[in-house]
């Protein structure tokens, strides 16, 4: 037995679908969205700058919109065009150092891994000379390889373009997102339903309070992981302690890859400074022991806990969304995870309050 829906009923069944459409239409097109989710997040961590702007007074007049906007993202860029040359001075001391110890470093890994390698069969020189017979080998080995590489060739020229991009859009997107922020907001909010307007603001003031929390907290391990870095590289005698330092605590905002990074430069550093392998046990010590303290101490305490998750669920929200979205989903993990927590939190209530769980 069947019983007719009423208009009520149909209506709020269309704007389901309507809006399922749409939520799948976002996830089929992720890849384009990405600098869009990035100009909206450096709006947002930006958007409290630009609004202290506006309204400040000079005088007798208001400074306008568009000139904050212009002003906090010429000092956004600023910072960033610091960061890179604090990075570019150590690239160009150390590339050409790394060039001429690139043959003592293969002679002496060759001294050490040669007979063990001949041990089990393996009759491969590790210096210059065995390198290169053995690309040449490889590379003569037939057309499949030159395929691959070619293949290769294309895809990372599309990522390259891909980047590049981005690297364009962000700016522009973030500008007008700042110029634009609270009538996109004001239309936002008129598109909900009326009848859940009061309780859709009242979440969205706790998620915006649990971002504030959130970007205040990866600002502390930033800072503390900075200090570490520094001191730490100092007290083992690195000539490049300071900007080293500097990046990987500046880069921990992007998981992985800002330690990735700052692992590198230092492990050049002491393949470069010191003999033997006395700079890549400190380097190994140091890195191993700040990713221990991030990890399972800075992250959990002063990010998750500020926005309520435990070191076990900002581990699996990491893991989860990076799965899920790529390196978009690992930049929007936690602040993600604070948007579902807010919405968990709202129907676990609702579930206690209903007659189904009270019957």
């Amino acid at each position: 037995m069947s019983f007719p829906l009423t208009a009520e009923q149909k209506q709020t069944a269309f704007w389901i679908a309507v809006w399922a459409a749409f939520a799948l239409l976002l996830f089929m097109l992720g890849p384009v969205l990405t600098p869009f989710i990035a100009a909206a997040i450096l709006a947002y961590a930006l958007n409290p700058g630009v609004d202290r702007l506006d309204h400040l007074k000079i005088g007798r007049f208001d400074l306008p919109r568009p000139l904050a906007v212009t002003v906090v993202v010429l000092l956004f860029f600023t910072a960033l065009t610091a960061l890179a040359l604090i990075v570019v001075p150590v690239l160009q001391k150390e590339i050409p150092l790394l060039r001429a110890q690139i043959p003592v470093f293969l002679h002496n890994a060759n001294e050490v891994l040669g007979p063990r390698l001949r041990e089990l069969g393996i009759r491969v020189r590790l210096d210059g000379t065995g390198i290169k017979n053995l690309v040449s080998q490889q590379l003569g080995a037939g057309d499949e390889i030159w395929a691959t590489v070619l293949a290769s060739a294309r895809i990372g020229g599309t990522a390259l373009l891909g980047w590049l991009a981005m690297l364009v859009l962000v700016p522009v997107l973030m500008f007008y997102l700042l110029l634009d922020w609270h009538p996109m907001l004001a239309r936002i909010a008129s598109a909900v339903p009326r009848r859940w307007i009061g309780r859709t603001m009242g979440m969205a003031e706790e998620v915006d309070t649990l971002l504030a929390q959130y970007l205040r907290g990866q600002l502390l391990v930033m800072l503390v992981l900075a200090l570490y870095y520094s001191v730490a590289l100092s007290v083992a005698g690195f000539d490049v302690a300071l900007p080293v330092g500097i990046i990987t605590g500046l880069l921990v905002f992007i998981p992985y890859l800002g330690f990735g990074f700052g692992l590198l430069l230092a492990l050049v550093a002491a393949m470069l400074q010191f003999t033997g392998w006395s700079g890549v046990i400190a380097v190994a010590g140091i890195y191993g022991c700040g990713q221990l303290i991030e990890g399972f101490f800075l992250t959990p305490r002063l990010v998750g806990e500020r926005i309520g998750l435990n070191p076990l669920a900002v581990i699996f929200a990491l893991l989860a969304f990076g799965q899920l979205f790529g390196f978009a989903g690992v930049l929007l993990a936690l602040p993600a995870s604070a948007v579902l927590m807010v919405a968990f939190k709202h129907l676990r209530r609702h579930y206690l309050d209903s007659s189904f769980y009270n019957a």
